[in-house]
């Protein structure tokens, strides 16, 4: 046992030794020319590849010789525009726009359903309601409230409006909504109404602030031109005016749709700016696409209710309406970028080094694949035993001098 640890103990004092030895050498690469066309036509192959992508993807696509910044400095203003007819009445936006004052979110109502004349008494619960038919008092619960009906249970069996069977009576905002609905037509007008939407920017690390309208220092021609313009990408970039239609279909979304549950768009303002050149280039780009999930139809639209209350004959009343709509979320994204020499160099520092994988992958290949007889490598590695006893020489242990010249003439 003692012998057997006197033979670990010493074979860990050589490992430690010729480790720490070993860890002061010094390497230093080797200049061997390999005249071999297969490895030769892979060494260069990886080179362009290399090099090809620094210039075209890492230069040119991703600009990383620029400083960019990502977190700009963002408002938004919007404004619905548009008069609808519903029968003998004239609809302004303060009917049927949610919020009026405007923001980054907006909506308009398409389609309301109305229950007209409810006030607070009681009333028999729907039927459709979990436990709420029965057929005598002892069937409800006094004081129950269930959270999918519409009131509290007063403990009677009444009978359902004007239909035969029965069910809880509940105190709540009477006639209930389930029961006395009226569903309207949609405003299918609406398909034309415009939102005006006012975008400004800043990238407060360039000192650059820009906006989504057109520079007219005439304010007379720029009132003109935000009541007449339509935005359109190709001709009409700079105008912020945008038809409910047109962001429905850029949105690939069928209007009459909308109308019938409504639906959440998304506007995505992107700023995506090359400073390097004039700012006027520096212009905004507008996608449009659905952002509530359509698969899952319970839950999927656009809808919430409000009610106007109003006095009759000294009771309060109110009128219930739930609208089905189209809300607008506004969302702004910038980017910028401007050349800046710390990211220059960083980057050029990172293609010249990565072209060294070339020869890394050459080495590679020509010792475990080309190098059967041990030729390559014999030349490739040489070890300097001693200190030369000659200032100007020194003892090497290689076939050939420091810059070896291997043809394919070498038998392998």
């Amino acid at each position: 046992m003692c012998e057997l640890f006197h033979k670990f103990m010493m074979g860990l004092r050589d490992f430690v030794k010729d480790y720490f030895l070993g860890f002061w050498d010094y390497e230093t690469p080797k200049v061997m020319v390999v005249k071999n066309k297969t490895l030769g036509v892979i060494y260069r192959g990886v080179q362009f590849l290399v090099i090809t992508y620094f210039i075209w993807f890492v230069f040119i696509s991703e600009k990383a010789y620029q400083e960019s910044e990502t977190r700009p400095e963002s408002s938004v203003y919007t404004l619905m525009k548009g008069t609808a007819v519903r029968g003998d009445d004239i609809l302004d936006t303060v009917e049927y726009v949610r919020p009026s004052e405007g923001g980054d979110v907006i909506s308009t109502i398409l389609r309301r359903e109305v229950t007209y004349d409810q006030k607070q008494g009681t009333c028999a619960e729907h039927f459709m309601v979990a436990n709420a038919n029965c057929t005598r008092d002892s069937d409800c619960v006094q004081g129950e409230v269930d959270f999918d009906g519409h009131g509290r249970r007063t403990g009677r069996c009444v009978q359902y409006y004007n239909h035969t069977f029965k069910t809880c009576e509940i105190q709540t905002w009477c006639p209930i909504e389930r029961y006395a609905v009226v569903r309207e037509p949609a405003l299918v007008e609406a398909i034309n109404f415009t939102v005006f939407i006012r975008n400004s920017i800043h990238f407060p690390g360039f000192k650059v602030l820009r906006g989504n309208i057109k520079d007219i220092s005439n304010p007379k021609e720029m009132r003109r031109f935000l009541n007449k313009c339509h935005y359109d990408k190709e001709t009409n970039p700079y105008c912020p005016n945008f038809r409910l239609g047109y962001i429905a279909a850029q949105a690939r979304e069928d209007f009459s749709d909308l109308c019938k549950t409504g639906g959440v768009i998304g506007v995505f303002i992107n700023w995506n700016c090359n400073l390097d050149l004039d700012y006027s280039y520096c212009q905004p780009t507008y996608s449009f696409r659905r952002l509530d999930l359509r698969k899952d139809q319970a839950s999927s639209g656009y809808y919430y209710r409000f009610a106007k209350y109003y006095s009759r004959e000294g009771v309060e009343s109110r009128t219930l309406i739930k609208a089905y709509g189209i809300r607008l979320d506004v969302i702004v994204h910038g980017h910028a970028g401007k050349f800046s020499p710390i990211p220059t160099i960083i980057s050029t520092v990172t293609a010249m080094t990565s072209v060294g994988i070339c020869t890394i992958i050459c080495d590679w290949i020509m010792l475990t694949f080309i190098d059967k007889n041990e030729v390559y490598s014999d030349r490739k590695f040489d070890e300097v035993i001693k200190e030369p006893t000659v200032p100007e020489l020194g003892f090497i242990n290689s076939y050939g001098s420091n810059h070896s010249d291997l043809s394919d003439g070498v038998q392998l």
